[in-house]
């Protein structure tokens, strides 16, 4: 059933949690220290997305970028006109002068999502399931939006373990909908592995 497919979602999610904290809480402690030590601001970043069933959650994330990045944004996008039509376009930018130097390295190795383990933990996240989008992003999804909000948002999944950066979000959004469609236990563990 729809109710014990959750369930068994769930607990392979707190599984896998349990059994890599060993492993990962000591590597996150280090990342915090070098996240302090490269650059000022905060250590973490928590960042607003749409979760299941348009609830709204706290991404958190290592901060990879400089304290103003706000600012940088808005001046970016008002005095470079390529670089407006690249963010209009695909929501981020290529070389990002956002980006701290170590966190070019965070992102790289997506090391930078460590702390959305404690979103699986707080169950507003699963391990595997459409990346988290932000209010804006729901619009691109069209008449697909219900069908996206209908699960949870995971750490990684279809699209993220297929291409990710190299995709274009038209691309994103059919690979987000065919996992929805197409999810089942043997397809997470797939795209857990090609993670």
């Amino acid at each position: 059933t729809k109710k014990s497919k959750l369930i068994t979602k769930r607990l392979i999610d707190l599984l896998l949690l349990l059994f890599s904290a060993p492993i990962i809480l000591p590597v996150c402690v280090l990342l915090a220290i070098l996240v302090k030590l490269t650059s000022r601001g905060p250590i973490l970043y928590g960042h607003k997305r749409v979760g299941k069933n348009g609830k709204i959650i706290k991404c958190w994330k290592f901060r990879s970028m400089y304290k103003n990045s706000q600012e940088m944004l808005e001046k970016i996008l008002k005095e470079d006109p390529a670089m407006r039509e690249e963010w209009e376009r695909d929501r981020k930018f290529v070389n990002d002068p956002r980006v701290t130097k170590f966190g070019k390295i965070l992102r790289k190795t997506s090391l930078d999502e460590l702390p959305q383990l404690f979103n699986i933990l707080k169950g507003d996240l699963s391990i595997v399931g459409p990346r988290p989008v932000i209010e804006a992003e729901t619009k691109i999804y069209g008449k697909y939006k219900d069908m996206l909000l209908s699960v949870k948002p995971g750490l990684t999944g279809f699209w993220a373990a297929n291409g990710r950066s190299d995709t274009s979000y038209k691309r994103r959004r059919a690979m987000e909908i065919y996992y929805v469609k197409k999810r089942s236990l043997f397809f997470d563990i797939k795209i857990i592995l090609k993670t």
